[in-house]
């Protein structure tokens, strides 16, 4: 295998970081070509300092002066904003992008990098939520590959290895139940942050754990996978499996199953993307039948954890459906982490603005961006309106 050069959008994050210790544990494998980041310059100036990239893309332009003084002395190209983060992904230098930003933010640059010929490993999962028939068909066009760096569709596509000509009958999403599991609505109308941010068995960004939390990680997940597996809404299952050793598994038309375990660890999903089709020797900890006597499994609670629902009925409607409900709970998400609105009024929030933002059967790329624009000022307008939440009737009931 020859070296591949590698850029990280979004390697001050939590998946960034991990990826950055890949591949300095396998420095014939790899080689750093690009690393950005959106604020943290601080971190960014370290790991370029450290695997001396040939640039680097600081989103806030407000630390573009810091970035570049710190790094001139090693002669590593920096640039700044949201254009030069789109046009970095271009460069005929790189191999493959792990698009590891969160949010919305990461379709575009994720789009001009499967435009330009490059090959993906997908961490982004609202690209696909928001996007994926679009990118899905961009891929197919440009004849790259999209390899799933999220550990439940890593696990299907390990699953799927020697297996593409087989039909699948279903998948399962396995999902750990987060710190919330087997609380009802009465338990959790008063939870905080604090307590949402505490994930029994994965150490993940702030985001992405407080979707694990109200169960909307799970229903992203459900909708990427219908795309990346070109799948339909009833053959993608979620079971909650609190151990988190078995991955995901797949299940064929004659009923056998086959499932991906290992210990809770992201880097070992990062590596499988960045190698594949290798699999790369590590000193990972290993999984140990012993310590698991046992693995158990029950059915998701989607009256409690309403967000998974909401999930299946935009991914049923399609659309910009999906945008909607992805900005809604960006929106959400964020002022839940800031104490402006509580728990159980993420979901209402999100179920509102899919009531009311017009729907599009067939989104243009405008219309998506059009969407999340409009949702998110909706979704504010709900959390932060002039009567806050009381005469606010998404909220009602929940105060």
């Amino acid at each position: 295998m020859n070296k591949r050069n590698v850029a990280i959008l979004g390697s001050t994050g939590s998946i960034g970081s991990q990826a950055l210790e890949v591949i300095k544990a396998a420095p014939e494998r790899f080689q750093v070509e690009v690393l950005t980041a959106q604020n943290n310059a601080g971190l960014l100036i370290r790991q370029a300092q450290e695997f001396k990239p040939n640039a680097v893309v600081i989103g806030n332009e407000d630390h573009y002066q810091q970035v570049k003084e710190a790094l001139e002395p090693l002669y590593i190209k920096v640039f700044c904003g949201k254009s030069s983060l789109e046009e970095i992904v271009e460069l005929d230098s790189i191999d493959i992008v792990l698009t590891a930003m969160v949010g919305f933010a990461g379709l575009k640059p994720t789009l001009r990098a499967i435009e330009s010929g490059k090959n993906i490993a997908l961490a982004n999962k609202e690209t696909m939520v928001v996007a994926g028939q679009m990118i899905t068909q961009e891929a197919r066009k440009a004849g790259v590959n999209i390899y799933p760096v999220d550990s439940e569709h890593s696990a299907i596509f390990q699953c799927m290895a020697g297996e593409f000509h087989n039909p699948i009958e279903r998948i399962y999403l396995t999902a750990s139940g987060g710190p919330f599991r087997g609380m009802k609505k009465d338990s959790l109308k008063n939870v905080k942050k604090e307590d949402a941010l505490k994930h029994p068995n994965w150490n993940m960004g702030c985001k992405i754990t407080i979707d694990s939390a109200s169960m909307m990680n799970k229903g992203l997940e459900v909708i990427e996978a219908k795309w990346l597996f070109a799948l339909k809404p009833d053959q993608i299952k979620v079971i909650v499996h609190p151990q988190s050793i078995i991955h995901s598994m797949v299940q064929f038309e004659d009923g056998s199953m086959k499932a991906q375990m290992g210990l809770p660890d992201m880097k070992l999903p990062i590596q499988y993307a960045l190698g594949y089709p290798d699999r790369i020797k590590t000193d990972f900890e290993r999984f140990n039948f012993v310590d698991y006597p046992q693995l158990s499994f029950e059915a998701p609670d989607k009256d409690t954890f309403r967000n998974l629902d909401l999930a299946y009925q935009a991914m049923e409607k399609d659309g910009n459906m999906p945008c909607v409900l992805n900005a809604a709970n960006e929106v959400a998400v964020a002022a839940f982490l800031k104490d402006q609105v509580g728990f159980l009024q993420m979901s209402d929030v999100i179920a509102t603005c899919m009531a009311r933002i017009h729907y599009v059967a067939q989104p243009a790329y405008d219309d998506l961006c059009n969407t999340d624009m409009e949702t998110r000022l909706l979704a504010r307008e709900l959390i932060y309106g002039k009567n806050r939440f009381k005469d606010n009737p998404c909220m009602k009931g929940n105060d």
